[in-house]
């Protein structure tokens, strides 16, 4: 049989908060599989570890024991050296497309300094700026405006284009439509759905939102109090679940599209820095 390639490989994941034997635990050996050009979606309550595990993912938390290795880079013991490379393989699609985008940059300055920290230049890099936002359905003269001009959903289309502008192994996306209306998150969804097949993006997928996981996911990963329950196609985790937990969670929705496990859906603090021009 032919080898399975592996984007990222997680082995026995914990995380703490602090330091010494008192510090809590919110993940509690973590292994996880994600296949190359697979969007895996992960659900669960609010305090499951979900947003613990984006952190680690990219590099924001380090683990106290266990690894992730994504696209052959061991993040988990990564070097200061290979931090460039590391935020070339891992990028994070935030929550809040409002405080992701600092209002003193145009678009293509956001977008330039993405491609380019230390020698942003949106003349030198104007071209490719220019196919990004048109991948994400803005036109062209989107480069010389600023974030304010934009609605939420606008916003969060040029998000995406800076989160795929580097053409990264892995893309998070956490809880990228939970800020938007409902009307707005269908079309983000949609373009997130030909995107994935048009790239073949390798995707991990954080939301509240049962209906949402669903919807863009190859798999769904269940977490409950830092550990995996539940891992498996999606088709077969929402017609036949087998973990307690998540045949819970299943039968708590009531029917109606948009679906939330939690009533309001708190931040998560994964969010991307905001960097002046």
């Amino acid at each position: 049989m032919p080898e399975v390639s592996h984007a990222i490989e997680v082995r026995d994941l914990e995380v703490r908060y602090g330091s010494g034997r008192s510090a809590p635990r919110i993940l509690h050996g973590i292994s996880l599989d994600v296949r190359a050009g697979r969007t895996v979606g992960i659900v669960g309550e609010s305090g499951s570890g979900k947003s613990t595990l984006a952190k680690t993912l990219v590099g924001v938390l380090r683990p106290s024991a266990g690894s992730v290795t994504i696209g052959g880079l061991n993040v988990s013991s990564i070097r200061r050296a290979q931090r460039s490379q590391l935020r070339r393989s891992v990028q994070m699609i935030p929550q809040d497309p409002y405080s992701s985008l600092d209002p003193r940059c145009t678009i293509g300055e956001a977008l330039a300094e993405a491609l380019d920290p230390r020698r942003a230049s949106v003349r030198k890099h104007r071209d490719e700026i220019v196919h990004w936002l048109e991948t994400v359905k803005m036109p062209a003269d989107t480069i010389h405006r600023y974030p304010h001009e934009f609605s939420g959903g606008q916003r969060q289309r040029v998000a995406i284009a800076r989160g795929l502008i580097l053409d990264p192994t892995v893309v998070i996306a956490d809880e990228i439509t939970s800020a938007l209306d409902v009307s707005v998150q269908a079309e983000i969804l949609a373009l997130i759905a030909r995107l994935r097949v048009e790239l073949g993006l390798t995707m991990v997928f954080i939301s509240h939102n049962l209906s949402v996981v669903r919807q863009v996911s190859d798999e769904v990963v269940v977490m409950y109090h830092g550990e995996i329950v539940e891992h498996s196609a999606t088709a077969k985790l929402f017609n036949n679940p087998q973990h307690p937990y998540t045949r819970k969670l299943l039968s708590s929705i009531p029917g109606v599209p948009g679906f939330s496990i939690d009533p309001q859906p708190r931040q998560t603090g994964v969010e991307m820095a905001v960097r002046t021009c």
